[in-house]
């Protein structure tokens, strides 16, 4: 057979695989729509995933957890010397008397700087896929590491938080007992630290012994609240399942606290983390309000979106909101029931990326108060912790061995 007659045979066997490739990629795409549309209309029917009670957390795979490992995490979680100048630790912004958070509006800030968002407790911190406000870290080992070296935050260096352990002899001990290591690594200090953080999980309350068929654990004011949660005032819609929240991200109309407007040094640490993030100039230069979830993906649509929090545990987590701009759950409630707005009418920055879920709930003054007993019965007893001591710093080397090194030169 000549070439000219096996040329016109290719070129139609080419066209006729890039159009059938074409149509399968085509099929695949409105399959998959098709397929996104079913699931969504599937769980439009079927709503939220009901409250439930709070199974066990899950222990990552390549840290387990040990009584040792555990012990000496709590040590590190409470010493500052895993931080800058050895000023700031874990427990600096994550007080157990104060919620395992810190009870201002805005977290502590590293000496000469201020936080600007709230700082969130450490309680059943172990089941979020995502951590901080804005999901920046998928896991506490990734969140110990960004807190301990943030910027305004622990403002550690990896070299010198590591040769701050190595001169610590009861830290060299431990490290070695539990990770096998000659001297201590700053990545087994995370580790450490969040398999500590891993036991701070409460699984007791009212609400849990309720779901678990105990009907006396809620008072009859809870349950009318429990209703209302469920139903009228819609709070099931995000703050659903175990840990009753979605673990998604909205903007819900939060208005910017207004300490913006006569605090400085909160504007300069603010933008220095603008500035970090890689924020244009322009929006350097005219950011007013927190953008959260944007910089995950730089999308305009993502500004003032933060992670739906957990409500467990939040009886003694005041205040509330990633900007602490409400004292009291009176005040959240309130502010739903607006319809994301604060008592002077104030809301989000980003107004145009408001949820559509935020409306009016209309809800009177006894079932406001329903409301608050129900949300009362997602914290159990508060979990109160006394600091572990310290080890003690030591020589590396005693005063005759640096002699007979010296005199070995």
């Amino acid at each position: 057979m000549s070439i000219k007659k096996i040329a016109p045979s290719l070129v139609a066997a080419a066209v006729a695989t890039v159009v059938l490739t074409a149509c399968q990629a085509q099929e695949t795409k409105m399959g998959s729509a098709a397929a996104g549309k079913s699931m969504a209309a599937k769980t439009a029917q079927s709503g939220p995933p009901p409250l439930a009670p709070l199974g066990p957390p899950p222990i990552p795979p390549d840290n387990k957890q040990t009584p040792a490992k555990i012990e000496l995490g709590k040590i590190l979680f409470f010493d500052p010397r895993l931080g800058g100048d050895a000023s700031t630790g874990c427990s600096t912004c994550h007080e157990p008397d104060q919620g395992w958070a810190w009870a201002e509006d805005f977290s502590r800030g590293y000496p000469g700087t201020v936080h600007w968002r709230n700082s969130q407790t450490i309680i059943n911190s172990a089941y979020y896929s995502r951590l901080f406000w804005a999901g920046s870290v998928p896991s506490l080992e990734k969140q110990a590491k960004s807190a301990a070296k943030g910027g305004v935050a622990g403002n550690g260096e990896d070299d010198i938080m590591e040769s701050r352990l190595a001169l610590i002899p009861g830290y060299r001990k431990r490290f070695k007992d539990v990770f096998g290591s000659e001297w201590p690594l700053i990545g087994d200090a995370w580790r450490a630290i969040s398999a500590f953080e891993r036991t701070l999980v409460q699984r007791d309350t009212p609400l849990d012994k309720y779901l678990l068929g105990d009907k006396s654990a809620l008072t009859e004011q809870q349950v009318k609240g429990m209703a209302l949660f469920n139903g009228k005032a819609g709070c099931i819609q995000c703050h659903n399942g175990e840990m009753a929240t979605d673990q998604d991200y909205y903007n819900i109309g939060v208005p910017p606290n207004k300490r913006w407007e006569e605090d400085g040094l909160a504007q300069v640490t603010f933008r220095f983390e603008l500035y970090a993030k890689g924020m244009t100039e322009e929006g350097y230069r005219t950011t007013k309000a927190d953008p959260g979830f944007y910089f995950r993906g730089k999308n305009k649509w993502d500004k003032g979106k933060f992670r739906t929090p957990s409500l467990r545990y939040t009886t003694y987590t005041a205040p509330y909101m990633h900007n602490g701009v409400f004292y009291t759950m009176e005040e959240v409630v309130d502010f739903y029931n607006r319809g994301g707005f604060d008592e002077e009418g104030r809301t989000t920055g980003y107004p145009e990326n408001k949820s559509k879920l935020i409306k009016p709930l209309g809800l009177t003054d006894e079932e406001k108060e329903d409301l608050l007993a129900f949300l009362e019965a997602f914290s159990g007893e508060e979990i109160m912790m006394e600091k572990p001591a310290m080890p003690e710093y030591a020589p590396l080397f005693t005063k005759a061995e640096l002699e007979a090194a010296q005199e070995a030169k």
